[in-house]
């Protein structure tokens, strides 16, 4: 009997991958551990191995597919075998065609209301200014009938919340593939934004505005030079859902507090020069880590409703990448030396950048740090990764005139900035938390020791 070869589900917030290239061809024989493809998922690629050995007979998703996590890629089997019929993925039509109803109406009412002053429904059969495809949508369609479509073109159609119904296909026995999706999206566009151009162009000199309805989406204007829209990657639309729904729903407060490092600059100085060559962001992950284990509030996190609290530090370090962002994680970064802690974060940090990890080590962080030093900010905020209480933002060290007893002296002096989600976190706890993590900073001497100088 084959055995159907799914896609996996390689993290816990992981819903679909990309294939981006198959190790074995159809005919190919199979033995266990073979490296039968590579998938790409949000945040970094990996190979999938097969588990039962035969030949690989028949090749289901192909490559540059995105497929949901569980449906089948493949087929391993004894040649000759029969194949059960693979279903094509479902598609959320019911959902998405009320969208493409209300989005349309809201157009084609402004518009209508601005030529004869009174707007019709929202869900008016006005079919003068519609694309091919939106017309399509009007028109009844087959109960039970089978709608071959890509898993991409799927997605594309959701994200954009287009009933694939109406779309014509371009595919091999009319399947329809992103491409024809993102025709669709690019006349939708050119026709909302022609009734909005037409609506303001008609409108009576002095006339009130029209109230747009909250929930209808505001079409964009093309503006001259403005190059064709492409859909976001994978990543960018996981920071997007991600940090969208932590700003939305954890009440986020920060505070500020400047830091003297002079004298751990100086450290980390007389440490490169004995062959020790710690980074600032060491110093900080460490200081980071022995303040989190004190301060057992900010490496929690909660719902609104429940407390989660974590006896474990786990410190999420976020690596910019061309694509996007990704937080690898050093789990027990508390139970660590400076040195160890250096170690295992460039470590994680080169192999964020190959496109390396697994995603077990992007997974399960309990507080962030994102250092946009190296760069020269003076100061930022960041936004809390959800699942935690809090994150951490580090400026780079300016020099600065400061007070000191009845004298100026320049020092160099770094901004760390704490956002908190309110929720769990008060502004007490948050002052208390970033004073700690100060002294440490500032009085290094915890860290010489670490390292067995002076």
């Amino acid at each position: 009997m084959p055995h159907a070869i799914l896609m996996p589900k390689p993290g816990q917030m992981t819903e679909e991958c990309t294939v981006i290239a198959w190790h074995k061809r159809e005919g190919d024989h199979v033995a266990k551990g073979d490296v039968l493809f590579e998938i790409e998922t949000d945040k970094s690629a990996m190979e999938v191995e097969a588990f039962d050995e035969g030949v690989l007979l028949r090749i289901v998703a192909q490559e540059g597919d995105t497929v949901p996590v569980n449906q089948v890629c493949a087929w391993v089997g004894q040649p000759g075998e029969a194949i059960p019929e693979t279903p094509e993925p479902a598609v959320p039509v019911e959902a998405a065609a009320p969208a493409v109803e209300a989005a349309e109406g809201a157009v084609e009412g402004a518009a209508a209301g601005a030529v004869g002053g009174t707007a019709p429904p929202a869900t008016a059969p006005v079919t003068a200014a519609m694309s091919p495809a939106t017309a399509a949508a009007r028109a009844p369609v087959e109960t039970g009938a089978r709608m071959r479509i890509s898993p991409r073109a799927s997605r594309a159609a959701a994200d954009a919340g287009i009933d694939p119904r109406t779309i014509s296909g371009s595919g091999p026995e009319g399947r329809i593939t992103e491409k024809d999706v993102l025709a669709a999206i690019a006349a939708i566009a050119a026709v909302a934004a022609g009734a909005a151009v037409a609506a303001r162009a008609v409108a009576a000199p002095g006339a009130a505005p029209r109230a747009v309805p909250r929930s209808a989406p505001i079409p964009a204007v093309p503006v001259e030079g403005e190059e064709e829209p492409r859909p976001l990657s994978r990543m960018r639309r996981v920071i997007a859902d991600r940090l969208t729904a932590s700003w939305t729903t954890s009440p986020h407060f920060t505070v500020t507090v400047g830091v003297d490092v002079s004298r751990l600059l100086a450290l980390r100085s007389e440490l490169k020069a004995a062959g020790t060559n710690l980074t600032v962001t060491d110093f900080v992950l460490a200081a980071t880590a022995q303040t989190l284990a004190e301060f057992p509030d900010v490496n929690s996190r909660t719902d609104g409703a429940s407390v989660w609290r974590r006896r474990r530090v786990h410190l999420g370090l976020a690596v910019s990448l061309p694509g996007g962002l990704v937080v690898p994680v050093v789990r027990d970064a508390d139970r660590l030396t400076i040195a160890e802690l250096h170690d295992r974060a460039a470590d994680l940090a080169g192999r964020a950048r190959d496109g390396t990890l697994t995603p077990d080590e992007m997974t399960g962080s309990t507080f962030t740090v994102s250092n946009l030093g190296m760069f020269g900010v003076e100061e930022f905020s960041a936004i809390i990764n959800p699942g935690e209480s809090a994150i951490l933002a580090v400026a780079a060290a300016m020099p600065t005139v400061v007070a000191i007893g009845d004298g100026m002296a320049v020092r160099s002096i770094m901004k760390l900035t704490l956002s908190a989600d309110h929720r769990q976190v008060d502004g007490e706890v948050a002052a208390r938390f970033l004073g700690s993590l100060r002294r440490r900073l500032e009085v290094p001497g915890a860290f010489r020791s670490e390292v067995q100088l002076g």
